[in-house]
């Protein structure tokens, strides 16, 4: 075992120090998921940019890049930019203003308990997707650095973050994202700054061919370019992870400027995997996995300390977003299915209830890891998160939040009927564009269902008053 491996093992072991801290801090089930609605601006900002910037940014973005060029990089960093700041302009404030304690609260008050229900059973295979990228991209560092085969350094991967998770909830989950974003950005820096300073003529942007700077693929249709960047943006922007982060701010006005500003360091920070894909082409012409590029460049042009730190970047990335996928799938699950369940029978403790979404975290987080082990890479399990079934939810949570037009029906058919467009269409018909006929059939399915129902059942309902 080299002193990498043991530098990345303590970084870890701080990570289990941090969740066993907080572990004792939840009283309640909004303690355990929102940390009690407490997150002062400093954390709110980390914990945001540390939940986004993942695997799919240092690994699979970078890897992307290297590949087709700035094309390659459409969903992230820029696309995933553009979605926290659309969050921080249109939606955070208000949801905040809702006091919900999850995104599916929202289709429980403004629709109905089954609408609830359905959306959850949409929204977890997302971040499940989500989670095991990051899980898988934890393996291929591992793997890098000590030599173990993917499949065992994916387990450990897998085993560190459900625990630290379980432990701490929302309070752990953000207190260590401003470690994990610490290290990140000076790991980050660090490996763009030794590669620029390198003196290679290939380290330059001049040296990259000006094709590879085109976002777009040149044989792509306009359909296809809006499809490239409507994924990160419209099928991202109303996920339970970065709602989370915004339900637990003290207030709606810092969670709007916390989003801001966690979207403002995501693109600036983004940026550096960006020019290292450019150049890596020419640095590193010939590598057999480029979702190596990042690892095997720190290898090249960093000292060993220095590759320590790098190193123990790449693990606050990863950790810092598969443990917000864990907890909000779970969140999910415990707070708006196995709660309700449970007290048609009997009263639920609010120990009972943090005692659920713990559980859920353990047999999600085992998914996930199961999801890594078989998945093709890290790129293409983000895009596919982002995509799975969003489009609809995107399209009754807007409706949802800012009119009360349309009802429970209007809700379900838009819901089902989008996301079995989607999978048509990516899995089964091969389209080229699958989420952006599915955004389209999901706005005219609700618009036209929505005038029926209001000429034969009259206006919706809305919010519920507390």
């Amino acid at each position: 075992m080299n002193i990498v491996v043991l530098g990345v093992i303590f970084f870890v072991l701080i990570q289990f120090a941090v969740g066993l801290w907080a572990s004792r801090k939840p009283k309640n089930e909004t303690d355990f998921l929102l940390a009690g609605r407490r997150l002062n601006p400093g954390l709110a900002v980390f914990t945001i940019f540390a939940t986004w910037f993942g695997a799919e940014t240092c690994i699979g973005a970078a890897s992307s890049i290297y590949e087709n060029g700035l094309s390659g990089g459409t969903a992230d960093p820029f696309g995933f930019s553009l979605c926290l700041l659309f969050m921080g302009f249109v939606f955070a404030r208000p949801l905040w203003k809702r006091k919900f304690i999850t995104f599916a609260d929202l289709f429980k008050q403004r629709y109905s308990v089954r609408i609830e229900k359905l959306v959850v059973i949409i929204l977890v295979p997302a971040s499940m997707l989500w989670a095991a990228a990051q899980i898988r991209a934890f393996g291929q560092i591992l793997s890098s650095l000590s030599g173990l085969q993917v499949e065992y350094a994916i387990t450990i991967a897998a085993s560190v973050v459900i625990i630290y998770t379980m432990l701490g909830g929302l309070l752990a989950v953000a207190v260590t994202d401003v470690i994990q974003a610490g290290f990140l950005i000076l790991g980050l820096v660090l490996l763009g700054v030794f590669v620029f300073a390198s003196g290679d003529p290939n380290a330059s942007l001049a040296s990259v061919d000006t094709a590879r700077f085109s976002f777009v693929s040149e044989d792509s249709t306009l359909l296809q370019k809006f499809e490239a960047w409507s994924i990160p943006i419209f099928g991202s922007v109303l996920t339970q992870e970065l709602i989370t982060r915004v339900l637990a701010c003290r207030s709606a006005e810092e969670a709007r400027s916390s989003t801001l500003k966690g979207g403002t360091l995501y693109l600036l920070v983004g940026l550096i995997p960006v020019y290292l894909g450019l150049v890596g082409l020419n640095l590193m012409p010939n590598l057999a996995d480029s979702e190596q590029l990042l690892p095997e460049l720190a290898k090249t042009y960093l000292p060993t300390v220095l590759y320590i730190i790098f190193a123990g970047a790449l693990v606050s990335a990863i950790l810092s977003t598969v443990d917000s996928a864990l907890l909000a799938s779970s969140s999910l699950i415990s707070h708006n299915i196995v709660v309700p369940l449970s007290k048609r029978n009997h009263d639920v403790s609010e120990r009972q209830k943090v005692l659920f979404a713990r559980i859920g975290i353990v047999i999600l987080g085992s998914l996930a890891y199961y999801i890594a082990l078989h998945a093709k890479g890290v790129y293409d399990l983000v895009v596919t998160a982002s995509a799975f079934g969003s489009a609809g939810v995107f399209v009754v949570g807007t409706f949802g939040l800012f009119t009360r037009f349309g009802g429970e029906i209007t809700a379900g058919l838009t819901l089902v009927s989008a996301a079995t467009v989607w999978i048509l269409g990516e899995f089964v018909l091969g389209w080229a564009t699958p989420f952006f006929i599915s955004l389209l059939t999901g706005f005219g399915i609700y618009i036209i269902a929505a005038l029926i129902e209001r000429h034969f059942f009259g206006p919706a309902k809305g919010f519920q008053t507390a």
